[in-house]
């Protein structure tokens, strides 16, 4: 059984047959009031029209993960306000301090 994987940067948009291109977006979610930001998703974006499309998985990963963040809101009892989480964010070195 051969192992094939599909570039999905080289499928045009379903939407409008616009060009996609990976990027890094923010979603936010609303449930009961409470509010969720998850920042650093990456995905496929259509430079035309904006539909986003995730790599396979991406959606669940994602599905699960805000689900989780409603979950520890309601037991942590933040009924109000925004939860916000970064994913996929690269890590910068930090520099060496110099003294004068």
């Amino acid at each position: 059984m051969r192992n094939t994987t599909i570039d999905l940067s080289k499928i045009p948009c379903s939407e409008c047959g616009g060009e996609v291109k990976p990027q890094f977006i923010s979603q936010e979610f609303e449930r009961e009031g409470l509010r969720v930001e998850v920042s650093g998703i990456r995905a496929l974006v259509c430079s035309q029209c904006g539909e986003i499309y995730f790599e396979p998985g991406g959606a669940q990963a994602l599905t699960e993960s805000v689900n989780s963040l409603f979950s520890l809101a309601r037991r942590n009892r933040q009924h109000k306000g925004t939860i916000r989480a970064k994913t996929g964010t690269k890590r910068r070195a930090a520099k060496p301090k110099v003294a004068a």
